[in-house]
C-alpha cells in the first residue's frame, strides 16, 4: 500500500510543479529528465530502486499529464477567448442569480471536454440542467480577467467564460429527463423542502449543511460562523460524508460490513454528486470507499495511502484543480488528522487513566489542532485570518452540527411522506440550528477571538510558531514538559505581536489608508482613538470589502466605528456595508439626501437599521470632530447623475488636507470647487477610479494636490486612463495606484 502512496504523492508533487512553477514549454523537457532518471533507478540496488522508480515515475507522468490535460481540454476552449457568435450550449447545473441576470455552468456544443460558465439574463433560472440554450455571446478565457490571473474557475475545470450578447436565446429541452441529472433534481427538491420547513437562517444553514448550498445565508450568520471557525461545517466535506456512514451504520448495524459498505457506496457516490462535487466531498467520498472495499480484497486499510490516492484521482481528473483552496484546506486537514491528531491525543492523556469527559475534550482538541497545523498557513495566505476561538467553538458546535445534519435530513426526508412529520422531525434540528448559530454569535464578540494578517508584524510570528514547535519535536528527551514551554513562548510572543500591531497603524496624528479593495473604493481614516470609514465597496467578486475593512479595523484595536461615510449609492462603494456592519459596531452612518432607482440606498438603509446604527443625511456643508482631525462633508450640487449626486470629504489635520470626491465628474468637480471654499490640499484621492471625466485640470489647479491615490483593479473601463493620468503627470502630483502597490498608508505627523 505504501508503494501506490509513493507513486501518488509523486504524482501529486508533479501537478503541483506544473500548476505553479513550471512554465508549459518546459513540463515535457522536465518529464523526459525525471523519467530518465527513473529508467535509471533499474541500476540502482534494492529499497533505493523502487524508490526513485516510483518517485521518477510519478513526477514524469504528473508533468506529461499536466501538458496533455491543457493541450486536449484547455487549449480548445481557450482557443475561442476574444471571439463572439452564436453558440449552443447544455445546462450541467440549475442557474443562479447575479446583479446582471444569471449565471450557469455548461457544455459547449462542438467541444466534449471543458466546462464554459455563461452569463446570461433571468430566464436562464426558468431552465433545468439538461437543457439546451442557444445564444449569440462572446467568448472570454476564464483563466486570466484582463490583468488579473484567476485559478477559480480552472480549479473547477471551467476554461471559459461566454457572455451573452442581447436578449434573443432559444431553449430546448435537451436531455432533461436523463437520470444523469437526478442528483442536480435531488438537490433542488431537498433545497425546495427545507425552505418549506423551516425560516430564515436556519433554512439556509439547513440547506447548505445537507446540499452545500450557503447562497441564503444572511451576511451576520456567515460572518459569524466565519468569526468562530465554524465555517467548515457548511463546507462539504468528509465531516458530513462521516455523518452520513454513522446514520448507515445506525440503520444496518456495526458489525454488517458487507451490507453497509453495499449501501454506503451509491449512496455517497449519490452525495458527492448532489452537493456539487467539490474536491473536498470527492476526497472523503473516494477514502470511504477504501476504507470500505480494502477488507472486501482482504487487505488493510492504510489512511495515508487512501488520502494520497484521494489526491491522485481528482488530479487526474482535471490537474488545475491544485489550485482549488477547498482541495488544498480539505487535504491540509485531513493530512494533519492523521498524523498529528494520534500524537498530541497520546502526549496530553499520557499513560495514566482519565475519564469521559476528559477524553471528550482531549479528543476535541487534539482534532481541532491537528486540523489547523496545515491550514491555517493556507488560510493566512487565502483569507488573512487566525482563528483563535476554533477549539472551543468546535468543542461547542461539532456534536450539535452532527445531530443538525443526522435530524435535518430524516425531517426533509419524512417531509417528501408526509409534511406533519417532516415538520415534527425538524424541530430538534431548527432548535440546535439556533444554538450554533447563537454560540458562533457570541464568540464571534469575544475580543481577540481572531487575528488578521494585516497585522504586519503576525506573519512572523506564525513562523516562529512552527518553528518552536518542530524544535521541540526533534528536542530530547521525548516529555510533555518541552512542549509546555513552548505553548507559554508562544502565548507571550503572541500577545507582543498583537500589541505591536495597533501602534504599526496609528504612528502620526493621522492615519489615512486607501484600502487595497479591487475595483472599487474604501478608505479608513483614524486620528485621536477615532475611526471613520469614506465607502466601503468593490466591483470584484473575489475581493471583500467589508472584511477588509473590518480586518484593519480589529487589528488596530477599533472597538467603534465612528463614522461610515458612503459618497454614493454605487455597487463598487457599498458592496460590503452588510459584512462591515456584521463584524464592526458603527456609531454614526452619513448618506447622501438623493433617490436611489436600483434598490441599494433601500438595502443600506435596512442593514443600518437592523444593528442599530444611527443614519444622518448630508443636505449641508457640515463638520465633525475625528480625534484631533476634522471631517468636512460636501453635500451634492445640482449636476445630474448617479456618481454626480454624491459626497465629497475632506479630512484635515493641522494643515494637512486629504480631499475624497466620490465619483464625480468634472462638472461637478467645478461646482464642488465654486459653492465650497476649499484649501490647497496634500493628498487627493483620485475620483472615479482614475476615469477621463474626473480629476479635471481646474481641480487640479485650484487645490494643487501633491500626492494622488487611485482605488483601482482589474475593470473593463480603461481605469485609470490615459488622460487622467496625463493631467496628474502635468500638474506634479505623485501617483500612487492601489492595482499597484497594494493598500497606500499616508501617515501625518
Amino acid at each position: 500500500m505504501r508503494k501506490l502512496a509513493a507513486f501518488t504523492v509523486s504524482f501529486a508533487l508533479g501537478i503541483c510543479l506544473a500548476q505553479y512553477l513550471l512554465p508549459e514549454r518546459l513540463l515535457l523537457p522536465v518529464a523526459a529528465v525525471f523519467f530518465a532518471a527513473a529508467c535509471l533507478a533499474l541500476l540502482l540496488p534494492g529499497l533505493w530502486r523502487k524508490r526513485v522508480l516510483l518517485v521518477g515515475t510519478g513526477l514524469a507522468l504528473a508533468l506529461g499529464w499536466n501538458w496533455l490535460y491543457s493541450y486536449a481540454v484547455r487549449a480548445p476552449l481557450a482557443a475561442l477567448s476574444g471571439s463572439e457568435g452564436t453558440a449552443s450550449m447544455t445546462l450541467l447545473e440549475y442557474a443562479v442569480p447575479t446583479d446582471y441576470g444569471a449565471k450557469v455552468t455548461v457544455k459547449l456544443e462542438g467541444v466534449p471536454l471543458g466546462k464554459v460558465v455563461c452569463y446570461g439574463g433571468a430566464d436562464l433560472l426558468d431552465l433545468e440542467p439538461g437543457q439546451t440554450v442557444a445564444a449569440q455571446v462572446k467568448f472570454q478565457d476564464s483563466a486570466r480577467l484582463r490583468e488579473d490571473t484567476i485559478t477559480n474557475f480552472t480549479a473547477q475545470g471551467v476554461f471559459l467564460l461566454a457572455y451573452q450578447r442581447g436578449d434573443e436565446a432559444v431553449y430546448g429541452e435537451g436531455s432533461a429527463g436523463s437520470p444523469r441529472w437526478w442528483p442536480a433534481h435531488a438537490a433542488r427538491a431537498m433545497q425546495n423542502r427545507v425552505t418549506a420547513l423551516f425560516d430564515g437562517d436556519e433554512a439556509a444553514f439547513l440547506s447548505a449543511i445537507l446540499t452545500g448550498d450557503t447562497s441564503g445565508l444572511s451576511e451576520e450568520a456567515r460572518s459569524d460562523l466565519s468569526e468562530a471557525g465554524l465555517s467548515h461545517i457548511l463546507a462539504v466535506s468528509g465531516l458530513h460524508c462521516g455523518f452520513l456512514m454513522t446514520l448507515i451504520l445506525l440503520l444496518t448495524g456495526r458489525h454488517r460490513h458487507r451490507l453497509a459498505a453495499a449501501l454506503a457506496l451509491p449512496v455517497l457516490m449519490f452525495y458527492t454528486l448532489l452537493t456539487g462535487a467539490s474536491p473536498s466531498v470527492v476526497r472523503a467520498c473516494i477514502m470511504v470507499v477504501f476504507v470500505l472495499a480494502a477488507p472486501l480484497f482482504q487487505r488493510d486499510s492504510d489512511p495515508p495511502t487512501t488520502l494520497s490516492a484521494a489526491l491522485f484521482l481528482i488530479l487526474l481528473a482535471n490537474p488545475f484543480a491544485a489550485a482549488s483552496i477547498s482541495l488544498q484546506l480539505s487535504f491540509g486537514a485531513m493530512a494533519g488528522l492523521l498524523w498529528l491528531t494520534p500524537k498530541l491525543q497520546d502526549l496530553l492523556l499520557g499513560e495514566r487513566p482519565s475519564g469521559k469527559v476528559c477524553r471528550l475534550l482531549v479528543s476535541s482538541l487534539s482534532a481541532t489542532v491537528g486540523a489547523m497545523a496545515f491550514t491555517v498557513p493556507l488560510c493566512a495566505v487565502y483569507f488573512g485570518s487566525l482563528v483563535l476561538i476554533s477549539p472551543v467553538s468546535n468543542l461547542l458546535c461539532l456534536t450539535a452540527s452532527s445531530l443538525v445534519f443526522t435530524l435535518g435530513l430524516g425531517a426533509v426526508l419524512a417531509s417528501f411522506l408526509w409534511v406533519p412529520l417532516g415538520t415534527v422531525i425538524g424541530f430538534v434540528p431548527a432548535l440546535l440550528t439556533r444554538y450554533i448559530l447563537w454560540i458562533s454569535g457570541v464568540l464571534a464578540s469575544v475580543p481577540h477571538h481572531a487575528l488578521y494578517f494585516t497585522n504586519p508584524y503576525l506573519k512572523y510570528w506564525l513562523v516562529f510558531l512552527y518553528v518552536l514547535f518542530a524544535a521541540a519535536f526533534f528536542l530530547r528527551p521525548k516529555a510533555r514538559r518541552k512542549y509546555a514551554v513552548a505553548g507559554v513562548l508562544a502565548a507571550v510572543s503572541l500577545a507582543v505581536t498583537v500589541r505591536l500591531g495597533a501602534p504599526h497603524y496609528t504612528r502620526g496624528g493621522l492615519d489615512a489608508y486607501v484600502l487595497d479593495v479591487g475595483q472599487g473604493e474604501s478608505v479608513l481614516l483614524t486620528s485621536g482613538g477615532k475611526f471613520a470609514l469614506v465607502d466601503c465597496g468593490s466591483r470584484n467578486s473575489w475581493y471583500d470589502a467589508g472584511g477588509i475593512a473590518a480586518d484593519h479595523l480589529a487589528t488596530m484595536g477599533c472597538g467603534t466605528l465612528d463614522y461610515l461615510i458612503l459618497t454614493h449609492y454605487d455597487y463598487d462603494h457599498i458592496s460590503g456595508v452588510a459584512e462591515l456592519l456584521a463584524r464592526a459596531r458603527v456609531d454614526t452612518l452619513l448618506l447622501p439626501d438623493v433617490s436611489d432607482d436600483a434598490g441599494a440606498r433601500f438595502r443600506v438603509e435596512l442593514a443600518a437599521r437592523n444593528h442599530g446604527v444611527d443614519i444622518q443625511y448630508v443636505e449641508a456643508e457640515t463638520v465633525y470632530t475625528l480625534g484631533e482631525s476634522s471631517l468636512t462633508i460636501y453635500p451634492p450640487g445640482d449636476v445630474e447623475g448617479d456618481n454626480e449626486q454624491g459626497l465629497a470629504v475632506l479630512c484635515t489635520y493641522g494643515d494637512y488636507d486629504l480631499l475624497i470626491t466620490g465619483d464625480r465628474n468634472m462638472a461637478a468637480e467645478r461646482q464642488l470647487i465654486a459653492d465650497h471654499d476649499l484649501p490647497d490640499i496634500e493628498a487627493l484621492v483620485v475620483g472615479h477610479h482614475g476615469s477621463k471625466s474626473s480629476t479635471s485640470k481646474e481641480l487640479l489647479e485650484a487645490l494643487t494636490p501633491e500626492t494622488g491615490i487611485i482605488s483601482v483593479g482589474d475593470n473593463s473601463y480603461g481605469h485609470p486612463t490615459e488622460d487622467a493620468l496625463r493631467r496628474l503627470v502635468l500638474a506634479d502630483v505623485e501617483i500612487y495606484r492601489t492595482d499597484k502597490q497594494g493598500t497606500v498608508h499616508l501617515s501625518v505627523n
